[in-house]
């Protein structure tokens, strides 16, 4: 699960929220302090039953606590960025390493469980039953990068400032909450009655804790280079937008020693150098001039690694299995743009994407077709006839959910794998037949207008997928058009909705949850810079999303997901891609990691590998 959730805030001058953020801060709200909750205090939060861990484990069991701490880790990453505030509504244009690495929140998720947090900044946590109260107790220990204490005010102020300009996950959740609190100078209290959101206290934990001295108000809402005061291992010691961002270990972290962060964290420095695409990274790996790159490309993979550094040991060559879920990836259909609101015509297109013919020659025969929204995971509906929760959620919204995929025999159309499949080429036809469509000249119409429409691309792996696609689709009449933007075009019309067609990608989640409300809720439709890609909008998917939330037991959670993926399913939103149930990596041969690898990992090892070491550092 991504602990978010996903829907528009209301928006508040910034004289009016830096006043309502210090009186908040001054006077504590005397309803919660004459209300104390009556739970014990536990260490950890996990979304049903408890932590995995004890109160007083050593540490996560995917980090290595006698890992050696120094040398430098050189990472390349696709794009730019234009900011350093990753928590605005501009995140996009922003490093997400700064997450973790140099901005931290009140507790800290492990990777090896489905959902739980353990303390960070807060060193423990009360929480009633009804999870309606939920208050955090800060370290006394904690300290900003400056050495200043962090206080309820910082995380007070950090709530309050998220709620009105942060994240659109972040305005959503924040707002629901009844009140907020600082208690005393280590203690912030949130109150949640009302909001019948299992994960919210959750969401609360993982509030990033911004330095309420060193934040500039008045800006939060531009894109803003100035270097963010922080809490956490590194700080950032060299920023240039668009091409290169250096992080510096902070010497004396407050947190080094606490057990979520030991083992973690164990390079001096961290230099993360901006690369147009894939090609120009592996070329950069090549050339000696990153430490480790994850492969994304089955064709380099299985034939581009014969290079001198792989052949003499410099370079080491690995395949990695996470126990992740697949998350999806597809070319998603654009339905803002009238031309795509036909579902037959739609699942015609679908139909033509050939994953047989593809993965042979494209891959090497390496991938997995992609069927399900959660796959690889007990959320997954394919292959699973719908059980009575989920017919008992589905029933009022008859007609939405197909036969087919309501049975569990649903599967992407399987082709010949001859790269021309007549069969399936005639079953599109015939189904746009039955919908109105007519050819004209070899070209589909419907009532005078032609299907024709582009494919948004960025670089040139995903051009040589989307020209076979076009290819197929020009068999039944249809135009599609790959065209290829550079990273910043392709972001600025991705956040804006400008496109007919792209790839779209959504992470996987161990649980899913309130960020599924930015990929399919009818508020996330129209929000700027939301991964509602593809433009969907009904009231049983909204009804679907409130089941989710409100699931009590991990039974009814795995109920509501799959009655959630039925109905994405069954409305054909995206032409499903393929995937590969694996790490391929390539790495510098003095990079060590822990045999270890997390069970639920959101990204396998973080965005700076985390929990791997140089075998050259020395000790400090």
């Amino acid at each position: 699960m991504l602990c978010a959730a996903h829907a528009t805030g209301r928006l508040i001058g910034a004289a009016r929220l830096a006043a309502l953020v210090q009186l908040t801060a001054i006077a504590p709200i005397s309803a919660l302090a004459e209300s104390p909750l009556q739970a014990p205090i536990t260490h950890g939060l996990a979304l049903y039953g408890e932590p995995a861990l004890p109160k007083d484990f050593a540490h996560f069991p995917y980090a290595y606590p006698h890992a050696p701490k120094g040398g430098r880790l050189r990472l390349g990453q696709r794009g730019g960025f234009a900011s350093l505030n990753p928590f605005n509504a501009r995140f996009g244009d922003a490093p997400q390493v700064i997450i973790g690495n140099v901005l931290q929140s009140l507790m800290t998720r492990s990777q090896d469980e489905p959902y739980s947090f353990y303390p960070l900044i807060a060193q423990s946590v009360e929480i009633d039953d009804a999870r309606e109260h939920v208050t955090f107790h800060i370290d006394p220990r904690a300290r900003f990068s400056d050495k200043t204490p962090i206080l309820a005010s910082d995380a007070l102020f950090s709530f309050d400032l998220l709620k009105s300009r942060g994240r659109p996950n972040h305005r959503a959740i924040f707002g629901l909450v009844k009140s907020a609190a600082a208690l005393d100078d280590h203690t912030v209290r949130f109150d949640l009655t009302g909001v019948k959101d299992r994960e919210a206290p959750l969401i609360l934990a993982a509030m990033p804790v911004l330095s309420k001295k060193a934040t500039n108000v008045e800006r939060f809402d531009e894109l803003d280079m100035t270097i963010p005061l922080g809490s956490g291992p590194y700080v950032i010691a060299e920023a240039k937008a668009g091409a290169r961002l250096v992080l510096r270990r902070d010497p004396d972290y407050w947190g080094r020693d606490i057990p979520s962060q030991r083992g973690l964290y164990n390079f001096d420095e961290i230099d993360l150098d901006y690369y147009r695409d894939g090609a120009a990274l592996f070329e950069a790996l090549k050339a000696g001039l990153l430490d480790y790159r994850e492969e994304t490309s089955a064709a380099r993979w299985a034939s581009g690694y014969d290079f001198p550094a792989v052949r003499n040991g410099a370079v080491v060559k690995e395949v990695l299995r996470p126990g992740r879920p697949t998350g999806m990836e597809g070319f998603v259909f654009n339905l803002r743009k009238g031309i795509f609101r036909d579902v037959r015509l739609r699942e015609a297109i679908a139909m033509m994407y050939d994953f047989e013919w593809i993965n042979a020659n494209f891959y090497s025969g390496l991938y997995n077709r992609t069927e399900s929204y959660f796959g690889e995971s007990d959320y997954s509906s394919v292959g699973r006839p719908a059980g009575a929760a989920e017919r008992a959620l589905l029933s009022k919204y008859p007609g939405v959910v197909r036969d087919d995929v309501l049975e569990g025999r649903w599967r992407p159309v399987q082709h010949d794998g001859s790269g021309r499949d007549r069969t399936v080429a005639r079953r599109a036809q015939m189904l746009l037949a039955d919908a109105g469509y007519v050819l004209v000249d070899g070209h589909l119409q419907k009532n005078g207008a032609p299907v024709l429409f582009e494919i948004m691309i960025r670089d040139r792996d995903e051009e040589r997928l989307a020209l076979n696609f076009a290819a197929a689709l020009k068999r039944i009449g249809i135009d599609a058009s790959p065209r290829v933007y550079d990273e910043v075009q392709y972001q600025r019309r991705r956040q804006r909705f400008e496109y007919d067609m792209m790839i779209g990608q959504w992470l996987p989640a161990a649980v899913p949850g309130q960020e599924q409300l930015n990929r399919w809720s009818t508020a996330s439709l129209e929000r700027v810079n939301s991964l509602n890609h593809a433009g969907v909008a009904s009231p049983a998917l909204d009804a679907a999303l409130d089941n989710l939330l409100a699931s009590r037991t991990q039974e009814d959670s795995v109920a509501a997901a799959r009655a959630l993926d039925r109905l994405l399913l069954s409305g054909f939103y995206f032409v499903p891609l393929q995937h590969v149930n694996a790490i391929w990596c390539a790495y510098g041969a003095a990079l060590r990691h822990p045999a270890h690898m997390p069970l639920f990992p959101m990204f396998p090892f973080g965005f700076t590998l985390e929990n791997w070491w140089s075998e050259k550092a020395g000790i400090r």
